[in-house]
């Protein structure tokens, strides 16, 4: 997998390998900036592409192979 870079997560799209409450296609709806500039990006909100259904999630959760795919496979 290429390395990822939280500031260009936004509004890329993942699939789950097992599917979430029935959801397998997702969409990183928002970046979630920390309260310092300083500081590093910790999460994500990915978006269920048919519920519409939001989560926030840690961006480097997004790097396991086992959990995630990057695209919609």
């Amino acid at each position: 997998m290429n390395p990822l870079n939280p500031k260009k997560l936004l509004l890329t799209k993942w699939t789950a390998v097992k599917p979430i409450s029935k959801q397998k296609h997702f969409l990183v709806s928002r970046v979630i900036q920390p309260d310092l500039p300083t500081d590093p990006v910790l999460s994500v909100e990915i978006e269920a592409v048919f519920s519409k259904v939001v989560q926030v999630i840690a961006w480097r959760e997004l790097q396991d192979e086992s959990v995630w795919r990057q695209g919609w496979v």
